[in-house]
């Protein structure tokens, strides 16, 4: 399905150089800004309590969020689970308080705004099992950048896996830089956001080389720089669809989610938007960079040796 058809192949790859030295500078911008301010991370990796509270009518979220806020909260969560009328709230470690001291105190306050407020359950989050939180978050990142290698050099050509996994690396460590700048808090549904992405980019960046590999199959004559321009010009219709329609679901849960998809969502629109960028020219252009040619995708064809007599001896296949 397209929108439109461009006819005339643009020369993306003639300014390869000049669109990675962005990516370069960003890239480096994030990695300064990652280890300078560092992840702002929330309740589930620092440690903090977490209270299950219910009332005898429906809660409204924004408000028990404020009234939290106002005895000086910053990062709360606040969330809806089972019913209308049960909420989730999970507090930050505060110095120089108790988990107990940390509920008492939110219980009094919700309790002078609705005195039917009751506390279901309370429980303090180790900084251990935040520990633990990091660690096999970065395992699952391990694994899925491993598992994206493998599939890439099975599918394509190891020069196309290494690109790629490259190229999606540098769209998650922007979008931490993101997050590091901006001190968003890091949740774990962000964590799911930037493993989402690692998926998306992948999946962009195997249509594009899918493409460069029926053009180098169609085109003998053509360079490795005028296949890949034809390719991603090729996919550009495709792309606008499908990554369009991507982000305006994206958008909506920005907008109308709530605070508890609002990180998630803004992380998977900067890994989007980057995802496009990385899948069209980082990683096609590193792949050109590392020598790419039509014999690492195509195969030659292979000469029949046989019975001098036999009439399909020496044809090709």
């Amino acid at each position: 399905m397209e929108f439109f058809r461009i006819h005339k192949t643009i020369p993306f790859m003639r300014h390869a150089l000049v669109l990675n030295a962005v990516s370069f500078i960003t890239f480096a911008l994030a990695v300064f800004f990652l280890f300078h301010r560092g992840l702002h991370l929330s309740v589930e990796f620092t440690g903090g309590t977490v209270m299950e509270v219910a009332s005898q009518q429906s809660v409204d979220v924004g408000r028990v969020r404020e009234t939290i806020a106002k005895l000086g909260y910053q990062d709360v969560q606040v969330q809806n689970f089972g019913t209308s009328r049960d909420v989730q709230i999970r507090l930050p470690v505060q110095k120089g308080q108790t988990s107990a001291q940390q509920s008492e105190q939110v219980m009094a306050a919700l309790k002078a705004v609705d005195p039917s407020v009751t506390l279901r359950g309370n429980e303090f989050v180790g900084p251990q099992v935040g520990e633990e939180l990091t660690t096999n978050g970065l395992k699952a990142l391990g694994m899925v950048v491993i598992g994206i290698m493998i599939y890439l050099a099975f599918r394509f050509e190891w020069k196309f896996a290494l690109a790629t996994v490259l190229a999606n690396l540098h769209d998650v460590v922007i979008i931490l830089g993101f997050f590091a700048f901006f001190q968003w808090e890091f949740s774990l549904a962000v964590l799911a956001a930037v493993l989402a992405v690692l998926g998306y980019s992948v999946n962009e960046s195997v249509v594009i080389f899918d493409r460069v590999r029926e053009t180098f199959r169609r085109y003998r004559k053509l360079s490795t720089q005028e296949v890949i321009d034809s390719a991603i010009t090729s996919t550009i219709s495709r792309t606008i669809i499908t990554h369009g329609s991507t982000q305006l679901v994206v958008l909506s849960m920005f907008f109308f989610g709530g605070p508890t998809l609002h990180n998630f969502a803004l992380a998977l629109t900067i890994g989007i938007c980057f995802g496009i960028y990385s899948s069209a020219f980082v990683a096609a252009s590193i792949a050109m960079w590392l020598g790419v040619k039509r014999e690492d995708l195509v195969k030659a064809p292979v000469k029949r040796d046989g019975d001098p007599n036999d009439p399909n001896a020496g044809a090709t296949v």
